[in-house]
């Protein structure tokens, strides 16, 4: 498929996970993709204005337009999240900083490009996380989330804006909302219910994530990184020219709303 041939994709965090799965499929589907990664260890930078600004006038020079940008770059909490039972103020800043600013940071990177060149279509990675609350299990369970729940909410409210600032340029601005996927992110999340909660003590990480995706999903199975792709693919393609505004859920049913 040469889908998007022609076309230069921009997508941050993606080196592995659901970022990797984006990648590999617009590359698959004939773009060029530049890839954004950073290790953990420096993940702060990833919110740097100037370091991204620097990294998307890059690209345009090289490429000599960007038809498509992900922001996908995320943390769970600070560094140490998966061995506490609460959250903390570093959580919030961790959270704030690398999810929303630097989301916002990449995007504004390219904004100006797109609305000169009237075309762009702009797909931001959120989660079923910033969804409403569905109930007390699964990852909805305990306080320790909430700065990261709160984080993917704020990327929906301003993808909406976005979406009607950009519009008279011709950019689509539209959201996906992964769901219970196993990547690293996951696998600290699995480590982290096991301190929350005694019972689970001893519980390989892989093993609740099946347990979790059992009770949770009606379709009784996990969506891939590569699923998160397709749908970003899709956002990304023509097919989609008159859809903007939207969070679309892929998640095998888990959040409906």
């Amino acid at each position: 498929m040469k889908q998007f041939e022609g076309k230069l994709a921009i997508v941050t965090g993606a080196a592995r996970g659901i970022g990797r799965g984006i990648a590999q499929v617009l590359a698959e589907r004939g773009a060029t993709v530049a890839l954004g990664d950073i290790d953990e260890s420096g993940v702060a930078a990833v919110a740097d204005a100037e370091s991204i600004g620097r990294f998307a006038e890059q690209v345009v020079d090289d490429f000599g337009s960007v038809d498509i940008c992900v922001p996908n770059a995320g943390v769970i909490g600070a560094p140490d999240f998966e061995s506490r039972i609460g959250h903390v103020e570093a959580d919030w800043n961790a959270t704030w900083n690398i999810n929303v600013m630097g989301t916002v940071n990449t995007i504004s990177a390219v904004r100006n490009h797109m609305q000169e060149q009237r075309h762009g279509k702009i797909v931001i990675v959120s989660s079923q996380g910033g969804r409403p609350p569905a109930g007390s299990g699964g990852m909805w369970g305990g306080t320790v989330q909430q700065p990261y729940l709160i984080s993917k909410s704020a990327l929906i409210q301003y993808m909406h804006h976005l979406a009607i600032e950009m519009g008279p340029f011709n950019v689509n601005v539209n959201a996906v909302c992964p769901g219970t996927l196993w990547t690293p992110m996951w696998e600290k999340i699995a480590a982290n219910h096991a301190v929350v909660n005694p019972e689970l003590a001893g519980l390989e990480p892989r093993e609740f994530f099946a347990r979790t995706v059992k009770a949770d999903i009606p379709l009784q199975r996990a969506p891939t990184a590569v699923d998160v792709g397709s749908a970003v693919a899709f956002l990304a393609s023509e097919d989609a020219s008159e859809i903007t505004g939207q969070a679309l859920n892929v998640n095998g049913g888990a959040v409906m709303s």
